[in-house]
């Protein structure tokens, strides 16, 4: 069922850990509330699983309003980082456990038919200290999931993993969700984890939604320097918009000559006017990098593309790509994600390099905001 929070907020004290908002959460859609700690994005989810209760607004399931209604009456599980297995208990009368408390005494059927789903069935008899981390993960959906509840909300289950078996246990959890077709309300702090597995994401910043949408509307367009800096790594450019070419916004890097484009759709600022400043951005790995010397060469629509020169401060190899940070007069440090296809050996630090982008990739944000927010420094 559609979940509808409406004007909810959650305040400790002094504290508004949630400040009013509202969502609304797809019938059988798997739905990510990401953000830093202390984001109020695990306040939210508590607020629907009725372990906290609102401080304002109401929460809807379908057309009844739940918000009164304790955990135990709500058709919906939890499942949270630490899976809270019986320990003397075995994988199937775990799975069981939510069944046999409700007075359903012929369990069986559905219990293996709930560890094939999860894939666990030839460990049935297996106690939780003799499973992994991940196989311990899959015994806590299943008990959850066994109680056929009309949502399932996940509270950072993935967190205790290493980052090999988390990235394996995001497509299972993805699969999972689509087979039995529930809504899944998934908190999290990862980025790549909310992405890989959500088809909407709530971005969470101090108790407020800083944008929703598409993992990769949210990647490729973000509306806000928080929501472009805390879903990877984007260069922010301070620039002037000197006027409007047919779809296009031309600009000038403020202090330099270095001039820029891009579509107008991309401005995330409301009525673009020559005169007005924004910051434009570009992530690492939509840029080309070529040593100096190559400037000129290997581009049929260079003359089209974003240029901007500048000198490599720091190379560092990542394995998937090589990771430059140059040095530009717009911008001190511009990430530049290459992919580890042929190095070229001259692309070392002090080089000379040009580096080329295509307007399409590009976007822009309004200059009032912090450019530094989301970023590591600022949580600092």
């Amino acid at each position: 069922m559609t979940i509808t929070l409406t004007g909810i907020s959650k305040v400790f004290g002094d504290f508004t850990a949630v400040h009013p908002l509202d969502l609304t959460i797809p019938e059988g859609s798997f739905f990510a509330l990401l953000g830093a700690s202390g984001c109020g994005k695990t306040t939210t989810l508590r607020m629907i699983a009725g372990l906290e209760e609102p401080t304002g607004g109401s929460i809807r399931l379908g057309d009844e309003d739940i918000t009164g209604l304790p955990p135990h009456k709500r058709p919906v599980n939890t499942v949270f980082q630490n899976y809270a297995l019986f320990p003397h208990l075995d994988v199937s009368e775990n799975v069981a456990f939510g069944l046999r408390r409700r007075g359903i005494t012929s369990v069986r059927k559905q219990v293996e038919e709930m560890l094939e789903l999860v894939e666990l069935g030839q460990l049935a008899k297996r106690k939780p200290r003799q499973l992994s981390g991940g196989q311990q993960q899959r015994v806590a959906l299943a008990r959850a999931l066994i109680n056929r509840p009309q949502v399932l909300l996940l509270d950072e289950p993935l967190g205790a993993l290493d980052l090999k078996l988390r990235r394996q246990m995001q497509l299972e959890l993805k699969r999972i969700q689509t087979e039995v077709g529930i809504t899944f309300v998934h908190v999290t702090h990862d980025q790549e984890e909310a992405m890989t597995m959500a088809d909407t994401v709530a971005v969470m910043n101090a108790g407020r939604v800083e944008q929703l949408g598409a993992p990769d509307e949210l990647y490729e367009r973000p509306r806000s320097t928080f929501v472009a800096n805390f879903l990877g790594t984007s260069n922010l450019i301070e620039a002037e918009i000197t006027e409007t070419e047919g779809e296009y916004l031309l600009l000038k890097a403020v202090g330099t000559d270095t001039a820029l484009r891009l579509p107008a759709e991309r401005c995330a600022v409301e009525d673009p006017q020559a005169g007005g400043k924004v910051l434009v951005g570009v992530r690492p790995e939509k840029i080309t990098l070529a040593h100096a010397e190559d400037a000129d060469t290997g581009s049929g629509k260079g003359s089209a593309d974003n240029r901007l020169s500048g000198r490599i401060r720091d190379a560092g190899y990542l394995g998937v790509s090589m990771q430059y940070v140059v040095d530009t007069p717009v911008c001190p440090e511009f990430s530049v994600y290459e992919q580890n296809v042929e190095r070229d050996a001259r692309l070392a630090p002090g080089a000379e390099v040009v580096m080329r982008w295509r307007p399409a990739h590009t976007f822009a944000l309004d200059a009032a905001q912090d450019a530094d927010a989301g970023t590591l420094e600022d949580s600092l």
